[in-house]
């Protein structure tokens, strides 16, 4: 936890002290951290107000959508992260686990009580860990970089009361086994299995679905509506080749 309130140099000294940072924050003083994540933050369709909401952020990395959900009023938030994900290049030693997390989260200066982050894997989610259900769950980057992702749907599920809102690579307009971009299951219920570096390049990259995959997955883990859109309706690199679900109990 920081010593007290910083100035500019000093968090920009501290911001450009990590050697990587995967989310775009924007801090106190106009300090931006240098991430590229999200590509496009309304295309999360996340309500702006959150209100009285308890919030659950599973792979929460630096915090973007953590601070974004205080921001618009949510009264508890907790970020979880086991941090399994090294983007197929980052070294061990330039991911900084929570370090990164707590510099935003303290210089934003909320309540650890208020916002609280935990190290823990996604299966081992369950309402009497983490206090209690959420109103509100966020699954953004995450879901194909799981082994189980059913199970990990089926975990979130039992702790969600209304909302989740779900984030994942998609393979409507994409296929590393196709050809590439542009060969992809536009509207087909599909999912790949990535036993080694065969999508992005990317050893924790498991599972990838198509769209309309992605939806049923939600739904077959209890939600009883899904609503699925797409980054792009052309993709035209395999970053934008990504989906959305919203997914109502």
């Amino acid at each position: 936890m920081l010593a007290g309130p910083m100035s500019k140099d000093a968090l920009e000294a501290r911001v450009g002290a990590f050697p990587f940072w995967y989310h775009r924050i924007e801090l106190p003083f106009g300090v931006v951290t240098p991430g590229w994540a999200p590509i496009s933050r309304d295309s999360y369709r996340v309500p702006a107000d959150l209100a009285g909401k308890r919030v659950l952020d599973v792979g929460a990395w630096d915090g973007y959508w953590t601070f974004e959900a205080l921001k618009r009023g949510a009264k508890e938030f907790i970020a979880i992260d086991d941090f399994s994900d090294y983007l197929g290049h980052l070294e061990n030693k330039d991911r900084k686990a929570w370090e990164t997390f707590d510099l935003c989260r303290d210089s934003f200066g909320y309540d650890h009580e208020r916002c609280k982050r935990i190290d823990m894997s996604v299966y081992d989610v369950t309402a009497e860990k983490l206090g209690g259900a959420f109103d509100v769950v966020f699954l953004f980057g995450t879901i194909y970089h799981l082994r189980h992702p059913l199970l990990a749907l089926d975990k979130l599920s039992a702790v969600c009361t209304s909302e989740m809102y779900v984030e994942s690579a998609i393979l409507d307009d994409f296929s590393p086994y196709r050809g590439g971009l542009g060969h992809g299951y536009a509207g087909q219920m599909v999912a790949e299995f990535y036993p080694g570096a065969e999508y992005g390049n990317n050893t924790s990259n498991w599972w990838v679905p198509s769209l309309a995959c992605l939806a049923h997955m939600a739904l077959s883990a209890g939600f009883k509506q899904a609503e699925a859109w797409k980054l792009a309706d052309k993709p035209d690199q395999l970053g934008t080749c990504r989906g959305f679900v919203k997914a109502t109990k």
